[in-house]
């Protein structure tokens, strides 16, 4: 009997210390659990605060981009802005018949032919599309207003080549109709120059009138006095969509 309660009393010890080292084995494996997914919440930590930092750099340098397409817009509106007023003036006087006494006016008016172009610095958006990070601001209010901002850049841009092509293809047949020795020296040579030479002025004035009176001329002008307002509100959209995602922008790299 007494080797009986002996021989339970040693089950009982030995189960104690199995219960014990369960225990201490359960705890330390609970300790090397919250120790990895401590150091998993670490490195994400770090992770994403590379990449935010990474991410950041791209949208800085897509609003350093804006902002210099903006200040370019602002003189495109300004220029196109002053020659359409003038082809305007240019376009009242041809229905009223007074070109005779606005000569000077539409000299000045052939600056419609100037070619001018709206060049985007397209390079910071399209370093973000094509690294890992667009994703992170895709489907997002900066993502809706970019895609508009290159949708109207490109409408933009299909404007500006249409017109551009047209008044090339109007200055080139002028050229084959007309010898523009005397306009040219007329336009680009100062009075007093002019005045030394043996070609009197009443010579130029003349010929300017003559050029001023073909339609390939006129239809520039007339072209000019109104699309222009079309691509100056079109400048003034895109100059809206751009300081919107500068502000948003700031927004995400203030954050």
């Amino acid at each position: 009997m007494i080797k009986f309660f002996r021989k339970i009393r040693q089950n009982s010890l030995s189960e104690n210390k199995t219960r014990k080292y369960l225990k201490y084995a359960i705890g330390e494996i609970i300790l090397v659990v919250i120790g990895i997914l401590i150091a998993l919440q670490i490195n994400n930590w770090n992770q994403s605060i590379k990449d935010k930092k990474s991410l950041n750099e791209y949208l800085v340098k897509i609003k350093t981009h804006t902002m210099e397409d903006l200040e370019q817009l602002e003189l495109l509106s300004q220029g196109r802005r002053q020659i359409a007023e003038l082809c305007k003036k240019a376009r009242n006087s041809i229905l009223e018949k007074t070109e005779s006494d606005n000569l000077f006016l539409f000299k000045i008016s052939g600056s419609a032919f100037v070619d001018f172009y709206f060049k985007p610095n397209s390079g910071g958006y399209e370093s973000l599309q094509n690294s890992a990070y667009y994703g992170k601001i895709n489907n997002t209010k900066l993502d809706s207003l970019m895609a508009k901002y290159y949708n109207l850049v490109d409408v933009i841009a299909e404007n500006e080549k249409s017109y551009n092509q047209y008044t090339v293809h109007q200055e080139n047949y002028l050229d084959t109709q007309f010898d523009r020795s005397l306009i040219l020296a007329s336009a680009f040579m100062s009075l007093d120059s002019l005045a030394t030479k043996a070609t009197p002025q009443s010579e130029y004035d003349q010929a300017f009138k003559e050029y001023t009176a073909k339609p390939a001329y006129r239809n520039v002008i007339s072209l000019a006095a109104w699309q222009f307002d079309t691509m100056i509100e079109q400048y003034d959209q895109l100059t809206e969509l751009g300081n919107l995602i500068i502000k948003e922008i700031d927004a995400i790299t203030d954050d």
